[in-house]
């Protein structure tokens, strides 16, 4: 199991007029989770890209527990259970300290430029397999 933690401040543009994170912008804060999962363990997005690798969503959920507010300090826990193959799952958890907010997890694959599922690139799955035995 791969973990990785990235803290947010919530922006007043996140909230709507109750004062609450509007729901979609959870998406976007799993996002930052994901991809500060794969930098940790030496992944760019970017340069998966630039190899013609692209890791589209396939499934998301989330369940709002708890809302989250302007200003807060949030963190985003997100953890990669087991390597991926053609697809990967991942699990997220948002808190405000100790407090747990959302929960949710995400499915992705790995596909060339032409759409076509793919393997990952062997680098980035030695990089996945060696930090998962790490843990």
């Amino acid at each position: 199991m791969l973990t990785s933690e990235t803290q947010i401040r919530v922006r007043y543009a996140e909230t709507d007029m109750m004062g609450f994170v509007y729901h979609a912008h959870y998406l976007p804060w799993f996002e930052i989770g994901r991809t500060e999962l794969f930098k940790q363990v030496g992944i760019s997005y970017k340069e998966l890209e630039a190899q013609g690798f692209r890791l589209p969503v396939l499934e998301v959920s989330v369940k709002y527990l708890k809302p989250a507010y302007y200003d807060d300090l949030i963190t985003v826990k997100t953890t990669l259970i087991e390597k991926p193959l053609l697809r990967f799952n991942l699990t997220y958890e948002i808190k405000r300290t100790d407090e747990l907010l959302t929960t949710g997890s995400s499915m992705h694959a790995f596909i060339d430029k032409e759409g076509r599922p793919v393997r990952p690139p062997q680098w980035a799955a030695d990089l996945i397999s060696k930090a998962l035995k790490e843990t």
